[in-house]
């Protein structure tokens, strides 16, 4: 260990401190990192500390030692350097899992730049991940807000608007390496099978109908000769009444259960809504119109099983109004027997049920992927002039989506559904902060330390199987605004 010098200018003035730093080996040479900043401190004490750090033996600072007590003034504890945290971590933690980062170093020659060139896709893909813009804005704003110079060591004074293009470019070289890769990595870790759909989109379709049309295929509803796609999943492929269109019968177990639920709740209300009506028209005397705007109102919150009322609103013998409901027992047989079920059409005549009803499934999946693609990661070349670099921003986009496939499966088996854009905004909100301890002897001990994850955020980690660090090592790298 040894002391180094360190300043900053205010007002004018230039201002000098003193840091204890440890220099330590990594796989890419030796780093440093402080231990501890000592502020203005006066030769007696930089000699005093010299000497008991120039005499230090043994496992480094940052190992698990016995716990050392120093006087520290409360008055003056103080946080700095506030950075966003949890999405660029979860992020890496994709990246990791996908070994994208490994593979990356394997195929892309390390020459004499400082920054290794993988380091450099990680910040692009990251930075795409967490808040899409241009590489102006991640060199001059985004890349110094977030945590992500704590997470892959590279300092905020080295990212600048040229480095990122020239690493746009170096990853372009290498877009079908890492698209094969990706391939099968993605296929190794979910077990995933690939299909490969030709569809014209001028000339053919595959979409879904009203729940109404269900009603033309009642009798195929009640017979049995249908077709198992998936366990809960059935499809039958029925022709249509005028016989231009192939119509898709699914009926799904899942679906039943949520259908038959809120049956139930929407008739329940309406039920008790009904019945204190009935009580307030015995109560009060109230006119016709009146009434009618109460009952439509109830109905209208509660449509999905308003089917299964008749209701009526008549003038009673004192003049007022009286309300006059009866249940539909039609209405409740029709409900149960098409509860979970839903109709498809298509033009396509040469297809089984389940081949249209794939299909009609990776169409849903590719809209999805677009809508992705121009809302969540901004893949519109907005920022570019060059067709190299347009194409190298596409492909950046592919990569971060990539890492919001993964997340989704992982949430999937988790048991936390297919919403990981709800699961990244919940741990974005997690930040990084360096906590500044004064001593009572003028030092000042420093920590870099990850805000505690909230009851929500805990559970999230869990079952997704991510362990959250407490702190993060201090650099070298001077804090904010120092």
């Amino acid at each position: 260990m040894f002391l180094k010098p360190c300043y900053r200018t205010k007002n004018g003035k230039r201002h000098a401190y003193w840091a204890l730093v440890e220099s330590y080996r990594t796989a890419r040479g030796r780093r440093h990192r402080v231990v501890a900043y000592l502020g203005d401190v006066g030769e007696a004490k930089r000699r005093g500390t010299k000497r008991a750090a120039g005499g230090r033996a043994g496992p480094s600072l940052f190992e698990d030692t016995a716990a050392e007590w120093v006087e520290v003034d409360v008055k003056r504890l103080r946080v700095e350097r506030c950075l966003d945290f949890g999405g660029s971590w979860l992020g890496l933690q994709v990246l990791r899992r996908l070994e994208l980062i490994d593979f990356l170093e394997d195929i892309m020659p390390s020459g004499r730049e400082e920054i290794p060139w993988p380091l450099m896709a990680a910040v692009l893909v990251l930075c795409r991940w967490c808040r899409p813009s241009s590489e102006l804005y991640i060199a001059e704003h985004l890349y110094k807000h977030t945590a992500i110079a704590d997470l892959l060591g590279i300092p905020a004074q080295k990212i600048n608007e040229q480095r990122l293009y020239r690493a746009l470019d170096k990853v372009l070289f290498h877009r079908e390496a890492l698209q094969i890769f990706l391939k099968n990595r993605l296929g190794n870790l979910f077990d995933l099978e690939y299909d490969l759909l030709l569809y014209d989109m001028t000339s053919t379709y595959i979409v879904g109908t009203p729940k109404g049309m269900l009603r033309q295929v009642e009798r195929e509803l009640l017979e049995k000769d249908w077709e198992s796609i998936h366990g809960g999943l059935e499809v039958k492929r029925v022709a249509s009444p005028d016989g231009e269109e192939t119509f898709i019968l699914c009926r799904s177990a899942d679906r039943r259960e949520k259908e038959k639920a809120m049956h139930e709740r929407f008739a329940q209300r309406i039920e008790e809504g009904l019945r204190k009506i009935e009580t307030s028209c015995r109560k009060r005397k109230y006119k016709v119109v009146t009434i009618a705007k109460r009952l439509g109102k109830l109905l209208g919150r509660n449509s999905r099983a308003a089917g299964l009322f008749e209701t009526d609103v008549i003038t009673g013998p004192d003049g007022g109004a009286w309300l006059v409901w009866r249940k539909v027992p039609a209405w409740g047989r029709w409900a149960e027997l098409s509860e979970g079920c839903y109709l498809l059409r298509s033009n396509v005549t040469d297809w089984s049920g389940a081949e249209l009803w794939r299909a009609y499934m990776q169409l849903t999946d590719a809209e999805e992927a677009f809508c992705i693609h121009k809302t969540d990661l901004r893949i519109r070349p907005i920022w570019h002039q060059k067709e190299q670099r347009v194409d190298a921003h596409v492909l950046v986009c592919f990569l971060a989506y990539v890492l919001w496939k993964t997340l989704e499966q992982m949430c999937r088996r988790a048991g936390l559904g297919d919403e990981p854009r709800r699961v990244l905004d919940e741990l974005g909100r997690i930040e990084l902060v360096d906590v500044v301890v004064p001593t009572r002897d003028g030092m000042e001990i420093r920590r870099r330390c990850v805000t505690r994850p909230d009851d929500h955020q805990a559970i999230l980690l869990q079952r997704l199987g991510l362990n959250l660090p407490p702190s993060l090592p201090v650099t070298d790298e001077q804090p904010n605004g120092m």
